[in-house]
């Protein structure tokens, strides 16, 4: 099934019910999708701190309230514990389990971190004339890990992961130009060209998602990326913290436009 021109409420239901499981890219053209970090209140300060001091890696579009699974600057019929595709869940730095539904272990004491994602600006590179390669080979997006350092902030630390997107070299000035419209969802590249020179060795080799094909003529280029809190959250060894699966995002009510500066 297409959903690509589907309204955002109607794929969260599909979602909600379990019958969208996938990654979401390509999903509800026009609208913004976003990341997940839940953590106990006791951590919530300190990762908002974090936050804060990464904003290029991190930009907050909601914080819920403190036991409250309602999304209403994003999604006014929204439910964090459901309408994610899938969820992952880490117990001291340690990933334990994928779920697509975290109803049963919600707590009282949780806060909710969503954060813009980079699946939000690619109808912009669309618009563009500019290629999104993973979307035309039905991949999930590809996403490493990299020598870039986080700021760190209490006991969140960690480096910056970024997404890949293979543009052809006359198309580049589009690609920078059309996502640094949109710093909410990450803005600009952080880095483009020789992937070495931020840590990565082999490009095949993603540490999130799927690998693409990059054509001849074309040169990779790195936007942040929004899974860097479960870098944190891996270097950090909070007790319990859920996080959504990468690239399974939530579908925001938000049209990406509402995020331009």
């Amino acid at each position: 099934m297409n959903y690509e021109y589907m309204s955002p409420s109607e794929v969260r239901h599909l979602i909600r019910e379990g019958k969208i499981t996938s990654q979401t890219s390509g999903m509800c053209r026009g609208f913004a999708q976003a990341n997940l970090c839940i953590l106990p209140k006791e951590y919530a300060y300190d990762f908002l701190l974090f936050t804060q001091r990464n904003p290029k890696p991190c930009p907050v579009l909601e914080v819920t309230d403190v036991g409250s699974r309602a999304m209403p600057l994003l999604a006014k019929d929204g439910d964090v514990a459901k309408d994610f595709p899938k969820y992952r869940i880490w117990q001291n730095g340690i990933l334990t389990d994928e779920v697509t539904d975290i109803e049963a272990i919600w707590r009282d004491d949780f806060v909710s971190f969503l954060i813009g994602c980079s699946f939000s600006f690619e109808g912009e590179l669309l618009d563009a004339d500019v290629p999104v390669r993973h979307i035309e080979e039905g991949k999930n997006v590809p996403m490493y890990l990299t020598n870039i350092l986080c700021r760190s902030a209490g006991i969140f630390h960690g480096n910056t992961v970024v997404s890949m997107r293979p543009i052809p070299a006359g198309k580049i000035a589009r690609a920078v130009t059309a996502t640094a419209a949109v710093p909410r969802v990450h803005g600009a590249p952080i880095h483009i060209g020789d992937p070495a020179q931020i840590g990565i060795h082999d490009l095949s080799q993603p540490d999130f998602g799927d690998a693409v094909t990059i054509h001849p003529g074309e040169v990779p280029v790195f936007w942040c990326c929004g899974v860097t809190p479960q870098a944190a959250v891996m270097a950090a060894k909070p007790s319990l913290a859920i996080t959504h699966a990468p690239g399974h995002m939530l579908i925001t009510d938000l049209k990406n436009s509402s995020l331009k500066e």
